[in-house]
């Protein structure tokens, strides 16, 4: 892996952690109020100013990312433990199962990833686990496809052919052979997807399908700064650099991974 790509994964990871670990980082109490101190500008002991409550708008950043953050690792980590099983089955024993599942996932791609989003998380009301179903619910089905065209291609290999040959047990051919060649593929296209879920879950936050308040995210850090904008710019500006750093970092990382794995997954077997 060159160089590039390590400091770019690097720099991603360091902050991803950095958003978890924001409320252990956060200067001050994020949900501590104090009204003489409202919209107050930026200062060495508010670094982004103050919001219409007093709170200090930095340290509501810090903690807000571990709740957008955390919502979209926890939808990646659901839509794979759900897309990749679903994958490597359908394109291990074809057939019928395989033309069913794939139906199933025609029908999940032929509306848009916001509108289902948007249905869902009003159906089931906003939260935590509702917004985790609701993101896992529209992502799921490209780690379907992508490890099941994976599986069809291995499937042509020679080791494959031995393996079947030699009376190899379905199981033991799908997580010995099978498995560590979606390994790559998998992690490049999650490394790409976690900056789209984490605008996925803000976007739905912006639109009061979120975590309830009074708890700090980002998107809903953008809905309640729009009315200060004009005071203070800082209110949204913050949660929307926050927002930026975080897709850019990830996409980026995400693109070099993709065009070491994603265009030739046999580029996975050194691993398997």
């Amino acid at each position: 892996m060159r160089r590039g790509t390590q400091a770019l994964l690097v720099a991603a990871v360091a902050l991803l952690v950095a958003m978890l670990a924001g409320p252990w980082l956060a200067p001050h109490d994020p949900l501590a109020v104090n009204l003489g101190d409202a919209l107050a500008p930026a200062s060495w002991s508010h670094l982004a100013g103050t919001d219409q409550l007093g709170r200090d708008v930095f340290s509501r950043v810090l903690t807000g990312g571990r709740t957008t953050v955390g919502i979209a690792l926890a939808a990646l980590l659901a839509s794979i433990a759900v897309g990749v099983p679903v994958g490597l089955y359908a394109g291990y024993l074809g057939g019928r199962l395989d033309w069913g599942l794939m139906r199933v996932s025609d029908a999940f791609m032929s509306f848009p990833e916001y509108v289902v989003a948007i249905v869902l998380t009003g159906l089931m009301g906003p939260g935590f686990g509702n917004l985790v179903i609701a993101v896992m619910a529209v992502k799921w089905v490209a780690y379907t496809r992508l490890v099941r065209s994976v599986v069809i291609q291995e499937k042509t290999q020679d080791y494959y052919l031995v393996a079947r040959v030699s009376g190899s047990s379905t199981t033991r051919t799908v997580h010995k052979h099978l498995l560590p060649h979606v390994v790559g593929p998998v992690l490049s296209l999650a490394t790409l997807d976690i900056g789209k879920i984490v605008l996925l879950v803000a976007s739905l936050s912006f639109l009061g399908l979120g975590v309830p308040q009074p708890s700090p995210e980002w998107g809903a850090m953008l809905n309640e700064g729009r009315t200060y904008f004009t005071q203070t710019s800082l209110l949204m500006l913050a949660p929307g650099l926050a927002i930026f750093l975080v897709v850019v970092l990830t996409s980026v990382a995400g693109d070099q991974l993709s065009t070491r794995y994603s265009i030739d997954p046999r580029l996975s077997e050194s691993r398997a």
